[in-house]
């Protein structure tokens, strides 16, 4: 569901730039921003109470957790929080660059607990076949979002010779 996600809201954004709509006149601005779209998706599952069905929500998110990580209820706000944060950084473009870089370690350091939920059979597990292709291909779009932007070093006038 995640890729689908990313795919049709990238797309919808290359759209938006086909029509003329300048931001999203690239294919690397478009896929930031529909890496942001499929963040705030994920990252709203970390906030579900546990009584809600329809979708992820935070007690599938703990169970996925592997026993190794101490406190896994306040890790899952934690990277819930962090998703969100990232998605704000990809579609600003002064914070493209380190969003990009941040959440490509985040989507790293993520992979332990989709091993261990597709390993324990968690509700939310993907197959391993599928779910480390998937995190490969998040790494390497945040990576390539990151790559297109640019920090912008500050000017600072010369001083004139006196």
């Amino acid at each position: 569901m995640t890729v689908i996600v990313l795919l049709v809201a990238t797309s919808a954004f290359r759209l938006l730039g086909a029509l003329g709509v300048g931001r999203f006149r690239t294919w690397r601005v478009s896929v930031a921003h529909g890496l942001a779209v499929m963040l705030v998706m994920t990252a709203s599952a970390h906030f579900v109470p546990g009584g809600v069905t329809f979708m992820p929500n935070y007690e599938d998110m703990v169970a996925m957790v592997p026993p190794f990580v101490p406190f896994p209820g306040f890790m899952v706000y934690l990277t819930g929080v962090l998703e969100l944060a990232g998605a704000v950084g990809l579609v600003l473009e002064r914070f493209r660059r380190p969003a990009g870089i941040c959440l490509a370690l985040l989507f790293l350091a993520l992979l332990p607990a989709n091993v261990y939920a597709a390993v324990a059979g968690t509700s939310l597990a993907s197959p391993l076949w599928q779910r480390v292709p998937e995190q490969a291909l998040f790494v390497g779009i945040a990576l390539w979002a990151a790559a297109g932007s640019r920090v912008r070093a500050a000017r600072i006038p010369a001083r004139s010779a006196s």
